[in-house]
């Protein structure tokens, strides 16, 4: 009898990189993980070219996939808390701290563990071939998926805990008090100098102590990497998210360097 293998596609979008993830339900494995990183930060139409090549090019690509998912990781986007929140302000929620264009296309995501909306700019180019290659499909905001993650993996404590998201060019920093975000954000650097900057005035402004909060790092940083020298030289408990997943992960990666997969491994 011929088994009704069931899998899912998750494609993780940023101007500097794509990442790849398949998940095999039907024996709970993910059987493919990739990250590419671009040379130097590209347009839409750019990686939309990378994506088509790369999903041409893998024959991975080629099977049937009972679910996709597409994430979509860039600056335009903001949290609106639930009550305040009224769809037909989109584009005022937005415009405060991102550039937007008028014929920009909204949308939003619900975070339901701590009854937010989080309105953002998906890449509508990305979607359309998205559909015409794999039909319907599901997307989210990149920040969504990682405030949701990271509230899940952070245990209800008095003390104050800081995340940190790196990416190629952003980091994403949130900070959870008695299990609850206290604060998101996401700040563009360009150097290591930039970087600590933003995390240590951070530590200012909510008045945490450099000495006892503990930092949890995912994203593209290792510990021989020089923001993590930095950050290190000025913040005492530093540390990379562990986190026991529900799944096996069989595909040829560097099972101590998970948290680089953090966000994509975390939207099944």
């Amino acid at each position: 009898m011929k088994i009704n293998i069931i899998k899912e596609l998750s494609i993780q979008i940023n101007l500097n990189g794509l990442s790849f993830c398949i998940l095999n339900k039907t024996d709970n494995t993910i059987e493919f993980l990739k990250s590419i990183t671009f040379e130097q930060r590209l347009n839409p139409v750019e990686v939309l070219n990378r994506l088509k090549a790369e999903l041409s090019s893998n024959t991975v690509f080629s099977e049937d996939f009972n679910a996709v998912l597409v994430i979509h990781q860039n600056e335009l986007a903001t949290l609106v808390p639930e009550q305040l929140y009224d769809a037909t302000h989109k584009v005022d929620y937005l415009k405060f701290n991102s550039k937007i264009l008028g014929n920009d296309f909204i949308t939003e995501d619900e975070i339901s563990i701590n009854k937010s909306v989080n309105v953002y700019v998906p890449y509508v180019n990305i979607n359309n071939y998205i559909f015409d290659t794999f039909g319907e499909f599901v997307y989210k905001h990149s920040s969504s998926i990682l405030i949701d993650s990271v509230l899940q993996n952070t245990e209800t404590k008095e003390e104050s805990i800081v995340h940190i998201h790196v990416n190629k060019s952003t980091i994403e920093l949130l900070v959870i008090d008695n299990g609850k975000l206290q604060l998101f954000n996401v700040f563009e650097y360009y150097s290591k100098e930039d970087f600590i900057y933003y995390v240590l005035f951070v530590f200012e402004q909510l008045n945490l102590d450099v000495e006892n909060t503990a930092v949890e790092l995912s994203g593209h940083i290792n510990k021989d990497d020089k923001l993590f020298t930095i950050l290190y030289t000025y913040v005492r408990h530093v540390s990379f998210i562990e986190k026991k997943y529900n799944f096996d992960i069989t595909a040829e990666t560097d099972k101590r360097h998970l948290h680089q997969h953090y966000l994509i491994l975390n939207s099944f």
